[in-house]
């Protein structure tokens, strides 16, 4: 005889699986997670394509679509943690800083999981959550702000790019344990890129030189999260106890 008891997912059920499918599909990313924490799952995929659209052959991670995200991540109070994974080769100055701002802005336990490459603008991306992780065939590549395109030879244009560079190892600098010294040193190394000034690092280079914080993979990245979110309920009940007098063990 059939098993009657089997319970079936209701029409609501069905339409938020195939909304949150949709929305994988689309973005790359997952609202929520179905572990012991809800964990919000961003990913930085290929370009980061800013005000200027890339090609339609070029993998890209639009920036205005990834901004609703993290104003979203912040507000949700059933989105317990954010999870960004980086494969990304760089891309838009600008748009790369203004992630990474946003990332280092959310006030949720987050934790950044470096795969394949976190190249160029992807750098600060890497350090902005508050635990960077990094996988050992990971590679990072540091190098000098350049500029595709019309190029305006006057001290003005010097400038700029000295000042979006000012930002970008500033922002490293604080979010990481490498100085803003070995930074330049490394971003701007000779003899290691072919035709351009800067270093590759692999996953363990990384790590001993303070710009990320641990070597480990996506498990690793989890277990952090799930630590700190735990550690803040505690403290959470614990503060709440002592407010209203209560002794706690």
């Amino acid at each position: 005889m059939p098993n009657n008891d089997t319970q079936q997912p209701t029409d609501a059920q069905v339409e938020q699986e195939k909304l949150e499918q949709d929305f994988m599909m689309d973005t790359g990313s997952v609202i929520r997670t179905k572990g012991r924490h809800a964990i919000h799952c961003l990913t930085v995929i290929g370009l980061i394509e800013g005000h200027v659209s890339a090609g339609q052959e070029q993998k890209v991670t639009r920036y205005e679509h990834v901004i609703p995200q993290l104003v979203a991540i912040e507000e949700d109070p059933e989105i317990e943690g954010l999870l960004v994974i980086l494969n990304t080769v760089g891309g838009d100055v600008e748009a790369g800083l203004a992630l990474a701002e946003l990332i280092s802005g959310v006030t949720k336990p987050s934790a950044a999981l470096v795969l394949g490459g976190g190249h160029s603008i992807g750098i600060p991306l890497a350090v902005s959550a508050k635990r960077s992780f990094i996988v050992p065939t990971a590679t990072m590549t540091i190098h000098p702000v350049r500029h595709s395109g019309l190029v305006l030879g006057v001290p003005q244009t010097m400038r700029y790019f000295e000042q979006m560079q000012e930002r970008i190892t500033g922002f490293v600098k604080n979010h990481s344990n490498i100085s803003e010294e070995r930074f330049l040193e490394l971003m701007m190394h000779t003899g290691e890129l072919v035709m351009d000034v800067g270093t590759v690092l692999g996953g363990e280079q990384a790590v001993e030189e303070g710009l990320i914080d641990e070597l480990g993979g996506l498990g690793d990245a989890l277990s952090y999260l799930y630590r700190q979110i735990e550690q803040n309920r505690t403290g959470a009940k614990k503060g709440a106890s002592q407010g209203r007098g209560e002794t706690v063990q």
